[in-house]
């Protein structure tokens, strides 16, 4: 490593080959070496010793709701890359909705990137969105280097982006599948949704009834049809029906090209806990019960899901009424995460290389970044978290980066201390201090 810039040492470090004491040499934002704990360090490089916190690979979330442009009074680029630098995140693949534009048309990303050049604390990519009638602009969007196109299939809950019936979703899946990219879809069949129950009010077990698992399992039926169908690639997001996982188990056994994930909320959180009346536990598809809960945790074990992302979807603190029909839904979880899902792991025997393959490995892959992020590894961006796992804190509102501090979690107690975080070999926060945006503007070829 005679030409490291920077050594960064543990006695626990992450690698794709398991934990190790290691020393990690970085030179001009890359990993160059991964070495045994006492490599001498070269003269003129500067060491950095985390004794036995543990160095990990930067967490890659693509799952994200930035909101900026257009609605920046609910997230933005500034506050949302922060929140996500605190949580050891440092890649970011923001969704095209609950922007104005929404990144629907080429024009729409370019006005999005120049808002958040100056702005992002971390990595940024985007997803570009796959509407009724934009089948035209699927593919300079994909040219322009968007990682892939988001559909629904119910109502998004904003009118600017409608969802796809089923021979819109099998016109822009062929298009999409044409020139090989990656749909990723909110499954939640309407038809199911308007049969459903519904009323207003402030029972969380009315709203939990009004959005069913039978939803999201026909939705995901339909979906596995239309790619088997167009050999195309599929991503189901923010899956919390595990009545779905046996038909996705056969999908994949029968060479459908189906990804998965899940999120920190369905993992952490169950319905029988949601109190009446708070809705910063609204999100859709819902929270549900405990005993849905294990068989999602059996499988992220057995690998029928792949991968763990935040779907962190913030609104101002008045549209969080206390109605759990009209509230808006969405979780804020990006500071939280890796500490969120970390407690509940190691309570159910996983370990530190599990979560990392959830958070930062898989995502990375279903993204196409592998071979850029997601390890500690030579060749790799030098993103890193330093992580205390034994560490832990009580969620205090006020000490969340994301602006409109509402969170699900407020008062509880998770194991597990982000020290700091680096994005390409320098320290972007530590111990709650931020240095300057450094994050580069991610595109799918680049």
């Amino acid at each position: 490593m005679s030409d490291a810039e920077l050594v960064l040492r543990s006695t626990r470090v992450i690698t794709p080959e398991g934990t190790r004491a290691a020393s990690v040499a970085v030179a001009a934002g890359k990993i160059t070496a991964v070495l045994p704990y006492d490599t001498e360090v070269p003269s003129g490089a500067r060491l950095e010793d985390f004794g036995d916190d543990v160095l990990l690979p930067g967490l890659v979330d693509t799952h994200v709701h930035v909101n900026d442009p257009g609605r920046t009074e609910w997230e933005g680029f500034w506050t949302a890359t922060r929140a996500a630098a605190a949580g050891g995140i440092t890649t970011l693949i923001d969704m095209p909705l609950n922007s104005l534009p929404p990144t629907t048309t080429v024009a729409g990303l370019r006005t999005k990137q120049d808002v958040a050049r100056s702005r992002a604390h971390v990595d940024v990519g985007f997803w570009g969105g796959a509407l009724p009638g934009n089948v035209q602009d699927l593919q300079p969007l994909h040219d322009a280097g968007v990682f892939g196109f988001k559909a629904f299939l119910s109502p998004s809950g904003v009118e600017e982006f409608p969802e796809l019936d089923q021979e819109q979703l099998a016109r822009s899946l062929a298009e999409i599948a044409g020139f090989g990219g990656l749909l990723i879809v909110h499954a939640e069949d309407p038809h199911h949704l308007a049969a459903a129950p519904q009323k207003s009010g402030r029972k969380y077990a009315d709203f939990l009834a009004s959005r069913p698992r039978d939803a999201e399992d026909t939705a995901i039926e339909n979906l596995v049809a239309q790619a088997k169908r167009l050999d195309a690639r599929v991503h189901v997001l923010h899956l919390s029906s595990s009545d779905a996982l046996p038909l996705i188990a056969a999908a994949r056994a029968d060479g459908v090209r189906l990804t998965v994930e899940t999120c920190p909320h369905y993992l952490t959180l169950t319905a029988e806990e949601v109190p009446d009346g708070a809705s910063e536990f609204k999100c859709c598809p819902p929270i549900r019960e405990a005993a849905n809960q294990d068989l999602l945790w059996q499988a992220l074990a057995d690998g029928t899901i792949d991968c763990v992302v935040t779907d962190h979807s913030p609104s101002t603190a008045d549209l969080k009424t206390d109605d759990f029909a009209t509230a808006w839904g969405g979780i804020s979880g990006l500071q939280l995460s890796l500490s969120a899902v970390w407690t509940e792991a190691r309570r159910r025997g996983h370990g530190l290389e599990d979560v990392v393959r959830w958070m930062s490995s898989r995502t990375a892959e279903l993204v196409g970044l592998s071979g850029r992020k997601g390890a500690v590894a030579v060749g790799h961006d030098a993103d890193f978290a330093v992580f205390a796992p034994d560490e832990t804190f009580t969620v205090d509102p006020a000490a969340l980066q994301h602006r409109n501090r509402v969170t699900a979690y407020a008062g509880r107690t998770l194991d597990g201390v982000v020290k700091s975080t680096w994005l390409r070999g320098e320290r972007i926060v530590v111990d709650g201090e931020f240095t300057d945006p450094k994050g580069h503007l991610l595109t799918r070829t680049t």
